[in-house]
């Protein structure tokens, strides 16, 4: 059995055309400067058994940058997360301690949401 319809992140599942394909999404643009950045955080519980974290979602720049500034989260947080399909999430209420270092690393007033 081949894998040639797998699903991808923007919902398609299936094609009866034959000559169809998923074409990757090109992400390969500059990382933004911080103070041009539009980050979100918030707090979400859903679908993760009743546990809190915290997501900084709007980063836009390269997936390399999105994961050391993950990195650098977590780091100043002192917890686990990870970084996934363009959020970055550190494991529970964290949201002042990142709005803190956001604003001191240069980032633009932060939206915070929740």
């Amino acid at each position: 059995m081949s894998k040639k319809n797998k699903p991808d992140s923007r919902g398609f599942v299936y094609s009866t055309d034959p000559g169809f394909s998923f074409e990757a999404e090109q992400q390969d643009t500059d990382t933004l400067l911080p103070q041009q950045q539009k980050l979100r955080i918030w707090l979400e519980t859903k679908q993760r058994g009743g546990k809190a974290v915290t997501v900084v979602t709007g980063f836009a720049g390269r997936p390399g940058d999105l994961e050391e500034l993950g990195k650098k989260l977590k780091t100043v947080c002192g917890t686990g997360g990870s970084v996934k399909d363009g959020e970055a999430i550190v494991q529970g209420d964290q949201r002042e301690k990142v709005l803190q270092w956001l604003l001191r690393n240069g980032y633009a007033q932060t939206k915070k949401a929740g």
